[in-house]
């Protein structure tokens, strides 16, 4: 019994891992990669009269960041269920 315990809770942390790492990769892609790596290729377009890069690394960023937090704990909601942790 311990043991399918133990190895049900491996599998929730490598889960929980995985989530974080992919939420962490889209937020760095947004603030770091539109707003200061991709600039320039994005100072063609704008959004509110500045440009696309710009506003990635102004608003986009911040949008993205709180979007994030919302899909996280709906994300982790059903994690949760799925492995019987609901509260």
């Amino acid at each position: 019994m311990t043991e399918s315990k133990e190895e049900r809770n491996k599998a929730y942390w490598a889960a929980n891992l995985r989530l974080i790492t992919i939420i962490l990769c889209i937020w760095a892609t947004v603030s770091y990669g539109f707003g200061i790596l991709l600039r320039p290729y994005l100072m063609s377009f704008t959004v509110g009269g500045a440009d696309l890069g710009f506003w990635f690394a102004q608003q986009g960023s911040i949008y993205t960041f709180v979007c994030l937090i919302f899909f996280y704990a709906w994300r982790m909601n059903k994690l949760d269920k799925k492995f019987g942790l609901e509260e």
